[in-house]
């Protein structure tokens, strides 16, 4: 408030998010608290922007304990009581495909191989997953559990929750630098690969970072929200991402950052490959050799010279 009276910043869609996503961590509240929610919303939501609206309105279309003049303020229709409430699990699969089976890649085949993590290898399953669709991503994230590959070490506990924590303040302020910055120095990540996990548009790669770190699933949510709210505002998104991220491994997410880091050491030998000294050695060119003289300058005797006497 201090902030917004002194610089003039407008808080109050962030202060909208924020006392959202604190009223959905509880499953119950008291009729004070409900109260004072209720006026609180009531007022901002008027007064902010549509993403913010639109984000705050997905989050709370999934909260069994939505107050009823909050929902009806939103458009939100509210639940039969007799109806359960739909669980992640009663949501339907997607209709299979009716496209032929692809012929797998050399890589998925030994993804399912009993295989060390090589750069090569590593960089093919990388550039795979961030080259697949949703659905192929899934998929791959599920194989590289059953895998018998190297996965990365875990982040030590205290290093994680101090990422955690800065990766949080990075995402309410929407600052995109600061947050690839520390996912880089957490995971040991190039700035190149923790710039693409972050700005992946589909959002698996930024899943698998956080389960890394083993990030909560309610500060994952948060993260999704904040961090880029024009993808936070959709209900998909956001509720797809949360529904992997639930079901995603620590297996898997350790895998997955073994492929990043092996994949630099890739690039690094393609780089620098021509520096090495055996491709030099069969680079250069054969010399002639020259035949030494059979007289080397100053081995002949001298010549005496009558008039100089030498």
């Amino acid at each position: 408030m201090t902030l917004s009276r002194r610089e003039g910043v407008d808080i109050r869609p962030t202060l909208l998010r924020v006392l959202t996503d604190l009223y959905v961590q509880a499953s119950a509240h008291s009729k004070d608290e409900e109260r004072q929610f209720v006026e609180l919303t009531s007022r901002l939501i008027d007064e902010v922007d549509d993403a913010t609206r639109a984000a705050v309105r997905a989050r709370l279309a999934i909260y069994p304990a939505t107050p009823a003049a909050i929902m009806d303020k939103l458009g939100l229709r509210r639940a039969d009581p007799d109806q359960p409430v739909p669980t992640a699990a009663a949501i339907p699969a997607a209709a299979p495909s009716t496209q032929p089976a692809r012929i797998p890649t050399e890589a998925e085949l030994r993804m399912a191989a009993s295989l060390a993590m090589r750069p090569t290898d590593a960089a093919e399953i990388s550039d795979m997953f961030f080259a697949a669709n949703a659905k192929e991503r899934a998929q791959i994230l599920h194989n590289l559990q059953e895998t018998r590959l190297k996965a990365a070490a875990r982040i030590p506990a205290a290093r994680a929750a101090r990422a955690i924590h800065i990766l949080e303040m990075a995402a309410f302020a929407e600052d995109i630098d600061n947050f690839t910055l520390e996912l880089g120095e957490a995971l040991i990540l190039p700035s190149r690969i923790a710039a693409e996990v972050v700005n992946d548009p589909g959002g698996e790669p930024l899943a698998c970072a956080m389960r890394a770190l083993e990030m909560s699933s309610a500060a994952f949510q948060r993260i999704l929200m904040f961090l880029n709210p024009e993808a936070g505002s959709s209900v998909n998104y956001v509720y797809r991402l949360s529904r992997l991220y639930d079901r995603l491994s620590e297996r898997s997410a350790l895998v997955m950052l073994a492929a990043w880091r092996g994949s630099t050491m890739a690039v690094a030998r393609a780089k620098y490959r021509s520096s090495l000294y055996d491709d030099e050695r069969h680079r250069v060119r054969a010399a002639p050799t020259q035949a030494r003289p059979a007289a080397q300058p100053g081995s002949a005797p001298a010549i005496r010279n009558q008039k100089s006497g030498s």
